[in-house]
Order: structure tokens, then sequence, then C-alpha cells
């Protein structure tokens, strides 16, 4: 993707919702890889790039957003990607002070450490950890739905976090009250 659609995120975007293992599905739709993306507002550089994306995105699809009154509505009418935690998400901490979007892949992304080594085992990639992500964005127009999807190319994990989704590791749970 050389077209301007494709971006990759800062290294402090934060996964959720990583669904990379096995698909999904979705309401609608058929199986596939997703992951949300985490992107802190400070991070004003992923931000632009992804806002240039977007309306590149915007710009080449005009077609295919294209009504039945062969009218192509502004941008500001239809559904976009990026939105902002602190209103969407605001009873969860995690998207404090941040934007987020969701990717998703038909094909199941390839994810690195920082080293490029491949990550396969499942547990050292999850909903909570950092790191940066390869996604382009696309027009669609379908069953009277018109917006700019974000597709899922690749992940690249850097660093740990804590386990998002509520629930508490072993060591969490167990780890102050150490059996004599």
């Amino acid at each position: 993707m050389t077209d301007g659609t494709k971006v990759v995120t800062g290294p402090n975007t934060r996964f959720s919702y990583a669904f990379v293992w096995k698909p999904k599905k979705m309401e609608g739709e058929r199986e596939k890889y997703s992951v949300s993306l985490i992107i802190p507002k400070a991070d004003t550089e992923t931000l632009s790039k992804l806002e240039k994306a977007i309306q590149l995105a915007y710009e080449l699809g005009k077609d295919k957003l294209r009504g039945d009154d062969e009218g192509v509505p502004p941008i500001s009418a239809i559904i976009l990607p990026l939105r902002d935690g602190d209103v969407e998400k605001r009873y969860d901490r995690a998207y404090d002070s941040c934007y987020f979007l969701t990717a998703r892949s038909e094909v199941q992304p390839g994810i690195v450490d920082a080293n490029l080594n491949r990550i396969t085992e499942k547990t050292r990639f999850y909903s909570g950890c950092y790191g940066r992500a390869s996604i382009h964005f696309y027009a669609y127009n379908h069953d009277g739905k018109r917006g700019i999807a974000c597709g899922l190319n690749n992940l690249q994990k850097l660093e740990d976090g804590p386990v998002l989704g509520g629930r508490a590791s072993p060591e969490e749970d167990f780890g102050d009250d150490m059996l004599a």
C-alpha cells in the first residue's frame, strides 16, 4: 500500500480486544481478525498521519461513497474509524486521553517482537500490551452504510502492559497470599 492510506502507528499504541489468533464473526460479516488500537492524544505525529490517511481514503473512494442520488456525502456525514475515548469510552480508564479505532482483516496479521522475531505463542501478545500497528484505510458503501474502514496489516509488540478486560492474573490473585 503506497498510496498514502497506509499508516504505522507510534510505539505507544496499546492493543485491546485483540482477536489476532483466531478470527471472530461480527454480526452480518465474515470471520475477521481484529484489534482495537488505543492511541494517546499526546501522540500528535501518529494522529496527524491517521487524519491524512483517512482524508486520502475519502478522496480516493468518492466513487464508492457515491449514493443513489449520485452525490458524494461530505466526510462529516459518513462513518469514520477514529473515535474519541474520552467521549465514547469515558467509563474505561484505558481510553483516558486517547483516541481509538478498530482494524480488521480476513487474513491473520503478522505479529513480531521488537527484534522482528515472529510471535507465535498466544500468551505473548494480548489485550493490554503496547507496540506499533501497520494499518490502511479504505472507503466502503455496504447495506446503506457509507464510511471509511480500517484494515489490519501487521502488529509489533514492544512492551508488556497490564492485561485489559477486567480479569486478574494468577499472580495478582495469589501473589500476596503466600501459603506458609
